[in-house]
């Protein structure tokens, strides 16, 4: 994963800050994952679709850890885990290795608070500097607070994936391909 020092971000009086995954953050991870699968319908998983251990979790961090062109990034108010942002590469194919996904989610309690923009933000420049040329990303189209954000940032909406989630009760939701340029045109 590309290394990613600490730094401290203050927004709206509050400290965050944000650093790159490490082994010992495994368990909260995990309960991270769980918690938000449940509160949010925009996200992949159901809650009990989480059965990750420990030390998978863990194995999964080392591999990030060891991959330049990976980034899992943590975002901290003092102890309390608050969020993540991940780069990913699509492929390690060379006719698409100049791009990238990136994905976020916080705890429900955080949102609307801007954290979620500093941490995008963070992650594209972080991207831009480990080669990227162009930034990927899925969005549930009822999700309107993400594609203002997504847009704000710079992202476009290039397609929709008809019918790309189907919850519980037999409804289907859509989800928007948006993409943003990294490399300077």
């Amino acid at each position: 994963m590309a290394v990613f020092t600490e730094r401290i971000m203050k927004i709206q009086g509050r400290e965050y800050i944000l650093r790159s995954a490490r082994e010992e953050d495994a368990p909260q991870l995990i309960a991270y994952l769980k918690q938000t699968t449940a509160e949010s319908p925009y996200l992949l998983r159901e809650p009990e679709e989480v059965t990750l251990t420990q030390e998978r979790e863990k194995s999964f961090i080392r591999a990030k850890e060891e991959d330049e062109r990976e980034l899992m990034l943590l975002c901290f108010e003092g102890d309390r885990h608050v969020g993540n942002c991940s780069v990913m590469a699509v492929s390690g194919l060379m006719r698409q290795v100049h791009r990238c996904e990136v994905a976020i989610a916080l705890y429900k309690e955080y949102c609307g608070r801007g954290i979620g923009k500093k941490m995008l933000q963070t992650a594209l420049e972080t991207a831009k500097q480990m080669g990227y040329e162009q930034a990927e990303l899925e969005v549930v189209s009822s999700n309107q607070a993400a594609i203002r954000l997504y847009e704000k940032l710079g992202f476009k909406q290039y397609g929709v994936l008809p019918h790309n989630m189907k919850y519980r009760d037999g409804s289907y939701a859509d989800c928007i391909w948006m993409m943003k340029e990294l490399r300077q045109v």
